[in-house]
């Protein structure tokens, strides 16, 4: 029975040193969250989309160039977001040959994608990991706070369940965010890759058979 007592006691001090984290890394996650979202709007307001008849247009023009430098032209000139512009230039530009330019396309677009990959990782984990961190937040006050009802301290059990609902809505609240954010920027990189793969594709198709 004595070492029953010694685990449970052993188990309950576990669990409250971890409320002290818990809310420390709960309220960094509601700072990362607020950035995160500031970067969301910087970007919205800032990023150049391309429709359909414009890539369109654009495609065609490449299409009917008739050497390296007039498809680099063509490319100067188009509306489109200047990161893809520096990686057909990059492709372009290259002395290298067909099959050359071919891997290094592969490579820039590659790199294009980790990067983007990296700027998604942070409010991926923020939605994982703030919900359950909320729940953590919530569940830990209550055991003291149980335990001070049962000998009739309401003042405590009162300040346990605030903890427990601020964590719970922090957690939930961040994570939501979060997801939301990773939702319509996993939209916006999925459309500038493929965006830049088809470009890529008609730059070279068109170099090669010049």
């Amino acid at each position: 029975m004595a070492g029953s007592d010694i685990l449970t006691s052993t188990l309950d001090l576990v669990s409250q040193s971890l409320q002290i984290p818990v809310i420390i890394f709960l309220l960094l996650f509601a700072v990362a969250v607020i950035v995160l979202l500031g970067g969301l709007i910087w970007e919205f307001r800032n990023r150049k989309t391309v429709s359909n008849v414009e890539m369109k247009s654009l495609i065609n023009d490449i299409s009917n160039a008739n050497s390296p430098d007039e498809i680099l032209s063509v490319v100067e000139g188009a509306d489109i977001p200047n990161s893809i512009k520096n990686d057909l230039r990059d492709m372009i530009s290259s002395d290298l040959d067909m099959d050359s330019r071919v891997a290094l396309a592969k490579k820039l677009i590659s790199s294009r994608e980790k990067k983007l990959e990296k700027q998604l990782s942070y409010s991926d984990i923020i939605t994982r990991i703030a919900p359950t961190l909320g729940l953590m937040g919530t569940l830990i006050p209550m055991g003291p706070g149980l335990a001070a009802l049962g000998s009739g301290d309401i003042v405590t059990l009162s300040n346990a369940i605030i903890v427990a609902f601020d964590t719970t809505v922090v957690g939930i609240g961040s994570g939501a965010l979060a997801y939301v954010i990773s939702k319509i920027r996993r939209r916006w990189y999925g459309e500038y890759i493929a965006n830049i793969d088809v470009l890529s594709d008609v730059v070279l198709t068109r170099i090669k058979n010049l």
